[in-house]
């Protein structure tokens, strides 16, 4: 039997979410089936979550969990084998397709990625899509000239869970953190993390009249977008790089083309949904290489399987602080 989280349609067409067993056999269809061991919890899971699927969600009854990491139990796939570890990010996973708030997933073997020695599946859920998304921007911002001793680097949304794994990677790799958050009880946790500097969020939370203003930034991961994106566009230094990998703080960009054209700024956009397996692999084993465990497991809390609702819900509202771990088999 497989112990999942279901979401259901009542009789007045809201989602609801509860505590279901049922047959291996009511699994989606797939090449692979993982026995799954860890999932957690990202801002897209509580959206999934919520009553109405937060328009993500294409059809129920459906079980939610855009990330896993797991065991191979069958494969159809030459390319994995009964007992290999493999985690799972991204594809519409938890979305379009049954995810990883179960004890068994079933899915197509492009999607998975072998997990780098090294890495334990619970780890793998430490970092997850939030974590994977970090790196991805870190690599980004690199690969358009981001050096540790070019200045300091902006981390928005910092106590949240792409946040504090940005932080994590950039402090270990040398770079020198100012971390943006509106809870200040989280300024202990951001340093110990690695962030040199910490921000109010206050401070830039209002757009302001004039496109430019001093150069403050030598890169920037957004996770927030909307006014405080626009306003941080305008801080940027000379030929700097914003990687953009969330909307917290809204879909709108109330910003001006003046720091592109006068300073170069580049935006760049993070679609780690649909990132292609090769780079995929490489950004794993930068995390394995890149994120020190010891900093990973301080941001980490383990829940079992029947709190994801309510975690779900709390994500949603900005009370999670760093990663959320869940033990399906508990």
């Amino acid at each position: 039997m497989v112990r999942a989280v279901l979401m259901e349609k009542d009789e007045g067409g809201t989602a609801r979410a509860r505590l279901a067993e049922f047959g291996e056999e009511a699994l989606p269809e797939g090449d692979v089936t993982v026995a799954v061991e860890f999932s957690t919890v990202n801002y897209k899971d509580g959206l999934c979550l919520s009553p109405g699927g937060g328009g993500l969600v294409r059809s129920y009854p459906h079980v939610p969990g855009i990330d896993f990491a797991g065991v191979v139990e069958t494969s159809q796939d030459q390319r994995y084998k009964a007992g290999d570890r493999v985690v799972l990010t991204g594809w519409r996973v938890g979305e379009a397709h049954w995810g990883g708030y179960a004890t068994k997933a079933r899915v197509r073997a492009d999607w998975l990625v072998p997990l780098p020695p090294g890495i334990s599946t619970k780890q793998a859920m430490a970092v997850g899509t939030a974590g994977f998304t970090s790196m991805l921007a870190v690599m980004a911002l690199e690969e358009h000239g981001l050096r540790p001793g070019n200045g300091e680097v902006l981390v928005t949304g910092a106590a949240g869970g792409v946040g504090s794994v940005a932080v994590a990677i950039l402090a270990t790799l040398g770079y020198e953190v100012a971390a943006v958050t509106g809870r200040p009880e989280t300024e202990a946790y951001l340093r110990d993390l690695g962030a040199a500097r910490i921000i109010p969020r206050d401070t830039l939370s209002e757009t302001v009249k004039r496109p430019l203003e001093s150069e403050t930034w030598a890169g920037c991961i957004d996770a927030v977008g909307g006014a405080m994106l626009a306003r941080v566009l305008g801080q940027m230094t000379m030929d700097a790089s914003v990687a953009a990998v969330g909307l917290a703080g809204g879909a709108n960009l109330p910003a001006s083309v003046v720091p592109f054209l006068l300073r170069g700024v580049n935006l760049l956009g993070i679609n780690s949904v649909l990132m292609p397996y090769a780079r995929r692999v490489v950004a794993w084993d930068r995390i394995a290489l890149d994120l020190p465990m010891e900093r990973l497991e301080a941001m980490v809390r383990v829940a079992p399987l029947a709190e994801v609702p309510a975690l779900g819900a709390a994500i949603l509202k900005g009370e999670v602080r760093g990663r959320i771990v869940i033990d399906v088999n508990a």
